[in-house]
């Protein structure tokens, strides 16, 4: 591990920043209908106790990264089995994080443009960033954090300006009871992007005031949520039920609808913007995790020279697990969110938590 330092602040924007990520990019729980914003709350809500289940394993082993106390609490074989599982698992997320990036830009900018030129000029930035350690990635985050909340404010009051929400289209509301709702919470919303909160366990030990950082994790999560929430229902009040699910990118298909005073419109520059921003720390934290992930489990001392093969392992993925964008997303709802996620999300945080509760039952833990 390297010897970083990030203060609570800059752990709230990697936070929000990463929470956002792509998930703003996709019709989020669009399979709950006009209640898709109250699936994405109550998958908030369990995204706070899975946060919570991630930080309370850093209270039992604060010296100590996932890779090392997975090792510790389950043997050396199956620790380091585990812990390699999560770095694949990581590389893969980035990969598909990546080519939602890569298919945005294809859609509406770049269309004569290949997948892997797009793709390889961002993964190129990340691979430089990421060279450089957490602590610039997190500074950088703080440079851009305030410009994407003036962008997503100015965003809000053009389309309230416009008259373009029709709040009808939110009614009603749990039109088939509360069972749709939690269903599209425990297969989907749950996970992405809450769940995805467990990288920050490679983060936690660079905090310089550990004793804050569950709380302001827990409101960098809410906070997003609250976000995600509002975007959706913004989303559904402009476009409908039909068309958000329809859209590939909902967001984008509200902001191009903006049109105020007959001159202001064609604002899809400022999303753009947003996203790549967005999914740029989405992508470097989960490149960072997996990349330090590996230097803790094979003891390697110098984890920068490992950046550019890592990253174009990643580049090489995003452009080659799936051969549209379609069969991209059917593979992310059939497979990742139904196998991957609830096991490397909630599965395995709830188990290591309930052998080290066991192992260190007659062990204090403040917080």
């Amino acid at each position: 591990m390297e010897k970083a330092k990030i203060s609570l602040y800059q752990l709230f924007v990697l936070i929000l920043l990463f929470e956002l990520g792509s998930a703003i990019l996709v019709p989020l729980a669009i399979d709950a209908k006009q209640d898709a914003w109250m699936s994405i709350l109550f998958g908030m809500v369990g995204g706070l106790f899975l946060f919570w289940v991630n930080y309370r394993l850093f209270l039992y082993y604060p010296e100590l990264v996932p890779p090392e106390y997975m090792q510790k609490l389950l043997g050396k074989i199956v620790g380091t089995f585990l812990a390699f599982s999560y770095i694949i698992f990581f590389m893969y997320t980035a990969a598909r994080v990546l080519r939602d990036f890569g298919e945005m830009l294809l859609t509406f900018a770049y269309l004569e443009t290949p997948l892997f030129i797009v793709n390889a000029l961002l993964i190129l930035v990340i691979i430089y960033a990421v060279s450089k350690g957490i602590e610039v990635v997190a500074r950088t985050g703080e440079l851009f954090f305030v410009s994407i909340y003036f962008l997503a404010i100015t965003g809000f009051i053009l389309i309230v300006f416009s008259g373009l929400i029709d709040l009808n289209n939110l009614k009603p509301i749990l039109e088939e009871g509360i069972f749709p709702i939690a269903r599209v919470v425990f297969t989907q919303s749950l996970y992405v992007p809450f769940g995805e909160s467990i990288v920050f366990s490679m983060i936690f030990p660079y905090v310089t005031k550990r004793k804050g950082a569950k709380k302001v994790g827990l409101f960098a999560i809410g906070l997003s949520g609250i976000n995600l929430a509002i975007t959706m229902a913004i989303n559904i009040g402009v476009l409908g039920v039909d068309l958000t699910a329809r859209s590939q990118f909902p967001l984008l298909s509200t902001i191009q609808s903006i049109q105020v005073a007959e001159f202001l419109e064609r604002l899809d520059v400022f999303f753009m913007i947003s996203t790549v921003i967005c999914i740029f720390f989405k992508v470097s934290i989960y490149f960072y995790v997996a990349l330090a992930g590996t230097a803790v489990l094979f003891k390697i001392k110098n984890p920068s020279s490992l950046t550019y093969p890592m990253g174009m392992v990643i580049l090489f993925m995003s452009v080659t697990i799936a051969s549209s964008y379609a069969e991209h997303l059917k593979e992310g709802l059939q497979f990742v969110t139904h196998f991957l996620h609830p096991f490397f999300f909630v599965v395995t945080p709830l188990l290591l938590l309930g052998i080290a509760f066991f192992k260190n039952r007659k062990k204090s833990i403040h917080q």
